[in-house]
This record gives C-alpha cells, structure tokens and sequence, in this order.
C-alpha cells in the first residue's frame, strides 16, 4: 500500500516532478504554435509545412501514448517517465537545431514519442506513490499546476519569440527536463503494476499509427496534388487498409483472451483497445461528439494565433496570450459545471455548451485586419472559453458514467485518444478545404478568408455535435442504477491544448474533488 503524504517532504518532491513533467509537454503544445509565422520565415516553409510542424508531434503521440502507459506498468512507471523525459528533451534540441523543416518535422515526430512515455506516466506515479486518502488532493493540485503551465505556455512562447527567436521556444525544454530528472531519480520511487503481465499488442500499436499517419498525409498534401497524386492515393488507401486491420486484430485478440484452455507459454497479446467497450450506445455517441468538438479546437488553436500575427498584426507576445481567458474560465468555471450536470444531468450543459462555443467560434472568424483585443478579441475569446468551460467535465464525466465499470480506464483512454486523433485530423483536412494552402500566410486578404471559411465550418461542426448530444445523451446519464451520482471530473481535458491521459485503472469516486479533478483511480 503507498504511503507517502501529500504534505510531507517526500510528497511535495513527488508532485513537483510529476507536474514539471507533464509541464514540458504542456508548454510545448501551446508554444510551438506562437513560434510559426516567424518560423515559417527562417525556413521558406508553406502552410503545409506548418501543419506537418503541429501535426507530426500529435500523430506519434497519438499512435503510441497508450502503449507509452503500458510500457510503464509493466518496467517501472518512473523509469518510463524519465526516459521519455530525457528522449523529449533531445528531440526539443533537434527541433531548435533543424536547419530545414524536413528535419523539423521529423524531430517533433520524435518529440510525441517523448510525449507518449512521459505523458501517461505523470499520474500514474502519484497514484501509486501517495495514499488513497491523499491521491485526490494531490491529483487536483497536478491538474490545478498543469493549468497553469499551459496558461503561461502562449506568454512565455511569444515572449522568446521576440526576444531570442522560435529556435528557443523548443530549447526552453531542456533546462526544465533536467530538473525533472534530477528530482525524480532522487525522490521519485518506482512502481510497477505486478499483474502487467503477457505480451504488448505491438502490432495494434503499430497499425494504429500507421491509420493515423496514412490518412493525415492524404489530407494534408491532396490540396497539391499533381504529381503526387499516386502517392496521396496509396497513403489514403494504406490509412483505411491499417484502420480496418487494427479493428480485426483487436477483436480477434479481444475473443482468444475470453477462450478456455489456452496454453500459457502462447498468451495473446492483451488488446490495446477492447471493442466490447463500445457496446453502450451512448459511451460511442459522446466519443463522436468528442471528436467533433476537438477537432473544431484544434483546428481553432492552429490558425487563431496564426491569424492575429498575419492578419491582426499582433506581435508573438501579444497573440500569444490572447487566449489566456480560455484557459482562465475553464480553470474557474470546469468543476462548477461538473456539480450542475450532476444535479440536471449532462445533455443540457453540453448542448449548450457546444452551442455557446460555436457562436464563440463565428466571432473568432470576424477577427481581420486592424481588430482591437478589447473590441473584437477578448469578446469572442470569453464566449468561446464560456462554451467550452460548460462541456468539458460534464463530457468526461459521461464517458466513464456510459461506460461499462470494468472498462472505466479503458474508456477515458480511448476518449484521450480519441480527441487527440481529432485535433490530429481535422488540422490536416479544415485548412486546405478552406483555401489556406501554400503560401497564404504571406497574403493577409487570401489568409483571412480562409481563416473565416475555417472558423464558420468549426462552428457547424459543434452545431452538429450539439444535435447528436441532445438527440443521445441522457439526461440520467450520471446517475447509477442505485441513483448515486457520479463523481464529475475534468482530468482528461481540462487544460486549453491537448488532454492528458489517464491511466487504465479502475475508477473510485472521491468526496472532495479538487479544483475540478476526477475521482481517484486505483493504482
């Protein structure tokens, strides 16, 4: 049984390098995007380069962040964390160093394999380190201190950009991943999940990857076209072909883990994704609509800070922390909307919520040339997050609440990577559907039209997944059959940027959830 205290020496050092951990990742996720109008100068890069610039670190950490928790449970979660904190911070130094996007792009590939080992690893040590009476509290201040990272990442990104230049912006990783290695090899204690036990699904791992990666080249480089079209083809066709196959192999291996009298020395692969948990109509539903919704976000945090630079004029620092009220109301306002849905059920907040964000989005497209931040920013940046801040906990919540108990880790899992595959996709294919290919970051008027045909397709999306959440989700939804409530939670999403994945463990409610974290999870 773990026993170390939050409050005690031990505990504080323990939190401090799990929440500096996923910081890196944090920062980098929301500064990278500050740093691509100057970027794309020092390279000659066109828009599709930058897509592949954001795109390539969220396709390895995608493809593999679940194996990356895997991984953990099965050598030790702390040395997992720090080799994928040490393999991060060598990518951020290729990345600083590349001389050309072809090496860039590749390096941040690397640096989502970083991403995917450090990533599931933060949370699961605190919940193996610390007692179950402590893990609340410490897990509300990891999610309450991750916000933060990710509210001063867009600040500090504009302010290196101007200051030292975009290389810095991915060097600013390696002081901080030393730090975390420092702490955690000398207060952090191992931990592995001793009944982790048979073979990696590798295989699924890999045609995961391989459906993601296929389909995402397909839409971003179709716009070219030309000479490259067969090639586009066979990565598309490539993309569906790994798609279909992992869906076959996991169900295949999901039936012979369910077969009496298989021979131990032979034991199939444990699926990296069990189909079975898809059988709640409502569990499937609500994963659509999460695709829907960060989609429409990632596709929104690309071009917005993009748009201001080239179009608004805005300088990095300015447009960096234009979107700091996002991250603010989320952080005051995710766990008040976690109690409301609790007590009206969910249906009614997300619905909403999503179409509160999609107005949001139609004044973020209105955003031009010689926009004021108080007249025409802040406005459309404060409905957004107000939008936002009403659908993500209840969401989260109904994943794990539609979701079959023994399948509570598995489905917040899926629903990370769900949103990520999302940001993923719908960066690569909204952009050049709305004319923002090329060089049209170096044409304001060519880029503000593109800009608002985006930000108008986004908010038809979320109108759209408005719809299916009222049309699906119950408004019991978050309640047992004993009619205790569930527990809300806004550990997964929170936090403006990409989501943090939990672990695959079972879920158990906690009394006081702080400042809108989850229920514990057993380690």
């Amino acid at each position: 049984m773990p026993d170390v205290r939050l409050r005690s020496g031990p505990g504080r050092w323990i939190l401090l390098a799990t929440v500096l951990g996923s910081s890196v990742a944090m920062l980098d996720a929301t500064v990278v995007n500050v740093a691509l109008p100057k970027l794309a100068r020092d390279l000659n890069a066109d828009m599709a380069d930058l897509q592949w610039t954001v795109n390539a670190y969220t396709l390895t950490l995608a493809g593999f962040i679940l194996l990356g928790g895997s991984l953990g449970d099965r050598f030790g979660r702390r040395r997992i964390f720090l080799v994928g904190v040490v393999w991060f911070a060598v990518a951020s130094v290729l990345c600083g160093a590349a001389p050309n996007t072809e090496m860039l792009i590749v390096s941040r590939a690397l640096q989502g394999v970083g991403g995917a080992l450090l990533t599931p690893g933060s949370l699961a040590i605190i919940q193996a380190s610390f007692t179950p009476g402590d893990r609340p509290r410490a897990v509300g201040a990891w999610s309450g201190l991750g916000g933060v990272a990710g509210a001063i990442g867009p600040f500090a990104g504009g302010w290196l950009v101007e200051a030292a230049g975009w290389r810095w912006v991915f060097l600013l990783n390696v002081p901080l991943a030393a730090v975390v290695v420092l702490v955690a090899v000398r207060h952090v204690p191992e931990s592995v999940d001793p009944q982790a036990r048979g073979r990696f699904d590798v295989l699924g791992a890999a045609l995961a990857a391989l459906a993601l990666a296929g389909t995402t080249y397909a839409l971003t480089e179709a716009p070219g076209g030309g000479a490259a079209a067969p090639v586009i083809v066979a990565a598309a066709a490539a993309g569906v072909a790994a798609a279909v196959a992992f869906v076959l192999v996991e169900r295949a291996r999901g039936r012979s883990r369910h077969l009496p009298g298989r021979r131990p020395g032979r034991e199939t692969p444990q699926p990296m994704l069990p189909l079975d948990v898809f059988a709640s109509r409502q569990f499937s539903a609500v994963n659509v609509v999460t695709f829907i919704m960060y989609g429409a976000m990632g596709v929104l945090f690309f071009l917005f800070v993009l748009n201001l630079q080239v179009v608004g004029g805005f300088s990095p620092i300015a447009a960096g922390t234009a979107l700091l009220p996002v991250t603010v109301l989320m952080l005051l306002l995710s766990a008040r909307a976690g109690a409301l849905a609790q007590k009206i059920g969910p249906r009614l907040p997300m619905t909403v919520g999503l179409l509160v964000a999609a107005a949001g989005m139609l004044l973020v497209g209105r955003i031009g040339e010689g926009a004021s931040y108080v007249r025409d920013v802040l406005p459309a940046v404060v409905v957004f997050g107000l939008g936002l801040a009403a659908v993500v906990a209840p969401l989260t919540a109904t994943v794990l609440a539609t979701a079959d108990e023994r399948h509570a880790g598995v489905a917040s899992g899926v629903n990370n990577a769900v949103a990520r595959a999302a940001g993923l996709l719908a960066v690569a294919a909204i952009p050049p559907l709305t004319g923002l290919t090329g060089d049209a970051f170096d044409d304001p008027d060519a880029f503000s039209r593109g800009f608002w045909h985006a930000m108008v397709t986004c908010a038809i999306l979320l109108v759209a997944g408005a719809v299916l959440t009222f049309l699906t989700v119950s408004g019991d939804a978050l309640r047992t059959p004993a009619g205790e409530a569930v527990e809300p939670e806004c550990r997964s999403h929170c936090g403006v940027g990409a989501p943090q994945l939990q672990p695959e463990r079972e879920t158990v409610p906690s009394a006081e959830p702080a400042g809108g974290a989850p229920p514990e999870t057993k380690a």
